[in-house]
């Protein structure tokens, strides 16, 4: 680990985003690839009304996968946070009960689609010509979707148990075989728009089958029966995990929808009526698709980067990095601008050909729909740095504003103006106020980079307590307590009477001496968890900052609790060292008017300030505690003692938990003689 982050802190910042960028992007832009290779052969072999077909067909696809990807995601996670842990036999229950999800859901699925494809298909806008083709179409692929589910689910845990290129080997070589499937059962066998979604379906099943086969090779756990037993703990753990990958596709699915019906509204009042706009849209869309999952991997592969140098205070690299990112993404997306603009009938003639008004209206999508994809240079990126550095309502902004946020309000409304060119006219007014977004709040950042960097501030406390044994027993003192109860100082009153070891800033002290993550941003990050913080993740994302901070912190616990009797405070210290017998657990809570009191006194805050900011740290706090542990902050049954610090005063409930201790530990003397003596 070390190592890496040497690498990360000091190799120069071209050839990382080489090195992590770039297996981003094959990734991605196999994933793409995908989705348009049928595309291009219907066109040509059936024609541009095959093409609409598979365009409201691919919603169904996109919701399967937005499942895949919150049980494939969300495991992934779950195996890293326990991993981290130490906790192999829990890492390998939450990949079995991800399996488990994904199979359940992949056969309900399919069995909903099958039965309901009609209805299923007129949500989404199919026209009476695309019917007939759609469900051809439709009726196969339904048929494969539990692979392709099953499979994408096993390709993110395969990543995450450290087999990236497996997981993009079995990727690549799906996308191969469609490739060379589909011509052949189009031109040779005639299958026409079967033909296509038989070699999706046999490719997707190649792909499920090489990553059924990884199952047995796993490296950092060990697979058994009894993993896949269902438990619903860790399977709403996952999913919550998960969810940020959920949204993100599902956001896709309803911007689809939501188009597709304006199209075919709208289009069937103008002269290019309503297959044309959504055949077109559907391919224009899917091509864009194909510059943003460079764009997307140039951004996640800087990851790393971006995290491990804000963490450090590198803050130089960090604008270094986000410099390059940018430019970068910028180039790309303005190359694409210009095809865009120069040669739309060249870029649709690929998918086929159609008649006048097809032509028109294809080169009127990309030139009005993408007229400002150069925005997504700025965009995109801007979203998966806020993401990287830890600020996840930012990132959630920027990830939502566009699609949900911007572009189906902007297509309803100017449709109800403008017609058919309102939808086309809805992509740049959606990338324009998103981009504004963007770039006000990078600028804040950026700002606040280079202050930080200029101020150099670190927190640096030196009192030194003389670390005098309990006695001949081992004991840790957990406390856990309500922002302004006094839990901190009653643990380090408790420490000085018991003459042990008070951790605190000096936990923070220890973790940055061996991450190299600065004191200031561990101080600032750990212990906090934004409502939105369940979105700030993603697809190749992997854990976020704050996870890997909880393992550093757990790890730094578990090494001082074998070490030396000590009192530690917050941090889910009861949690992460639950499985030893010598932690006393303590929660420190008191009644809001005295929370308030002492906030003024000890803060200076005026007491209106004083009450929201008890709520909100509390708030962090509870998010924080819940997360990681699956249980309860607030339930009492967690601690050996709960503590009103308002009855007795911080003295005094400090003097009661060093009598306690005391009992404490002769019954553990008592329990460990009867042991012994048996």
């Amino acid at each position: 680990m070390e190592k890496e982050e040497n690498i990360l802190g000091t190799q120069k910042i071209g050839k990382l985003i080489r090195k992590f960028s770039i297996p981003c992007v094959i990734s991605l832009l196999v994933n793409s690839l995908y989705n348009i290779v049928d595309q291009i052969f219907i066109g040509h072999g059936v024609g541009y009304l095959g093409n609409g077909a598979t365009n409201v067909v691919f919603p169904l696809t996109m919701i399967c996968m937005a499942f895949a990807l919150m049980f494939g995601d969300g495991s992934s996670s779950y195996l890293s946070l326990r991993l981290g842990e130490k906790k192999k036999q829990e890492a390998a229950k939450g990949v079995g009960q991800g399996i488990i999800l994904s199979i359940l859901v992949a056969i309900v699925f399919c069995i909903i689609t099958l039965s309901f494809l009609p209805q299923l298909l007129n949500l989404f806008g199919c026209t009476d010509n695309l019917r007939d083709y759609a469900l051809r179409y439709g009726k196969i692929i339904a048929i494969g979707l539990p692979f392709m589910m099953i499979g994408t689910t096993l390709n993110s845990i395969i990543r995450a148990d450290g087999s990236p290129r497996y997981s993009m080997i079995s990727m690549v070589l799906g996308a191969v075989l469609n490739t060379i499937l589909d011509p052949i059962l189009i031109f040779i066998f005639h299958m026409g728009v079967e033909g296509a979604a038989i070699a999706t379906v046999f490719s997707q099943f190649v792909t499920f089958i090489l990553n059924i086969a990884y199952m047995k090779k796993f490296k950092s756990i060990v697979i058994s029966k009894d993993i896949f037993i269902p438990k619903w703990k860790i399977g709403r753990k996952i999913s919550i995990l998960g969810i940020s990958s959920f949204i993100t596709q599902m956001s896709f699915v309803f911007v689809v929808a939501v188009e597709n019906n304006l199209l075919a509204k709208y289009g069937g009042e103008s002269k290019f009526g309503s297959d044309i706009p959504i055949t077109v849209l559907g391919i224009v869309m899917k091509i864009n698709q194909i510059l943003n999952s460079v764009i997307i991997g140039i951004a996640v592969g800087s990851q790393p980067i971006f995290g491990y140098n804000y963490g450090a205070e590198k803050f130089d690299r960090v604008r270094e990095t986000l410099k390059r990112v940018l430019g970068i993404s910028v180039i790309i997306s303005t190359i694409a601008f210009i095809l865009f603009q120069i040669i739309p009938d060249k870029l649709i003639s690929i998918f086929g050909s159609g008649d006048e008004n097809y032509m028109e209206f294809a080169c009127l999508a990309f030139r009005t729909y993408l007229l400002l994809c150069i925005c997504n240079g700025i965009q995109i990126p801007s979203g998966i740095f806020f993401q990287a550095i830890g600020k996840s309502i930012r990132s959630t902004i920027l990830s939502l504003s566009r699609q949900i946020i911007f572009l189906i309000p902007a297509m309803i409304i100017l449709s109800s103006n403008f017609g058919i060119m309102g939808v086309l006219y809805g992509g740049p007014v959606a990338d324009a106020l998103a981009f504004i977004i963007a770039v006000f709040l990078l600028i804040l950042e950026i700002k606040s980079l280079k202050k930080r960097n200029i101020d150099g501030k670190t927190f640096t406390e030196s009192k030194n307590i003389n670390n005098q044994l309990l006695s001949s027993e081992h004991l840790i003192i957990t406390i856990a307590r309500e922002y302004g109860s006094g839990g901190r100082y009653i643990g380090k009153l408790v420490a000085q009477k018991l003459g042990i070891k008070f951790y605190d800033k000096e936990l923070i002290r220890g973790v940055a001496k061996e991450t190299g993550l600065s004191e200031y941003y561990i101080e600032y990050h750990e212990q906090k968890r934004e409502n939105l913080a369940s979105l700030n993740s993603g697809y190749y994302n992997g854990l976020n900052n704050a996870d890997e901070l909880f393992i550093q912190e757990a790890e730094f616990i578990k090494k001082v609790a074998n070490k030396e009797s000590c009192v530690i405070v917050g941090r889910c210290a009861d949690f992460v060292l639950q499985d030893r017998k010598d932690v006393f657990k303590v929660f420190i809570y008191s009644d809001m008017n005295n929370k308030i009191k002492r906030a003024t006194e000890i803060y200076g805050l005026n007491r209106t300030k004083a009450e929201k900011e008890i709520r909100r740290i509390n708030k962090l706090r509870e998010n924080h505690y819940n997360y990681y542990t699956d249980k309860k902050w607030n339930d009492y049954a967690n601690y050996d003692i709960c503590i009103n610090s308002d009855v007795l005063g911080v003295e005094k409930a400090a003097n009661l938990i060093c009598e306690i201790i005391k009992e404490y530990k002769e019954n553990l003397k008592v329990v460990s003689k009867t042991t012994n003596d048996s």
